[in-house]
């Protein structure tokens, strides 16, 4: 199933979309060096929501998403990725994927608003919710990440 435009605009302007909970970072499902959290997204209107943030401090990534669930992923942010918009259009290592009709979330901008760098997931999460108009009431935690040792 998809949105239209008009219900996405909607979605995204709404201010009343909230996280209240802690978000914790944990290791991802294929054991990689990523860390990743998952976390509703609650509104007056009950829009089925949640976001997905992902930060992977071996290729230096990191991205949040704000997945719709019945039509995917309409708003995301992703750094220290290079993308290619449908357009051939090739953007550099900040961008945001914004729904939008005929194209669903493949066409991406560069956004003005993100300032911090991938490694400051925290100040970068405050950045994207205050564009996406979410409002978060708990506390982020910082990813933990465990070092390897090698054994010589």
């Amino acid at each position: 199933m998809t949105i239209s435009q008009q219900e996405f605009e909607v979605i995204l302007a709404d201010d009343t979309k909230e996280i209240a909970q802690d978000l914790t970072w944990a290791e991802d499902e294929d054991h990689s060096p990523a860390r990743e959290f998952r976390a509703a997204v609650a509104s007056e209107h009950g829009y089925p929501l949640f976001v997905v943030g992902r930060y992977n401090y071996r290729s230096g990534t990191l991205s949040y998403a704000l997945i719709h669930r019945r039509a995917g992923r309409i708003y995301a942010l992703d750094l220290g990725a290079d993308h290619h918009n449908p357009d051939c259009n090739r953007l550099g290592e900040k961008h945001k994927h914004r729904w939008a009709e005929g194209f669903r979330d493949k066409q991406a901008y560069v956004p003005e608003d993100i300032t911090q760098p991938w490694h400051q997931p925290i100040e970068v999460w405050d950045q994207f919710c205050a564009e996406a108009r979410i409002r978060h009431t708990g506390t982020m935690n910082p990813p933990v990440i465990q070092e390897e040792f090698s054994y010589e």
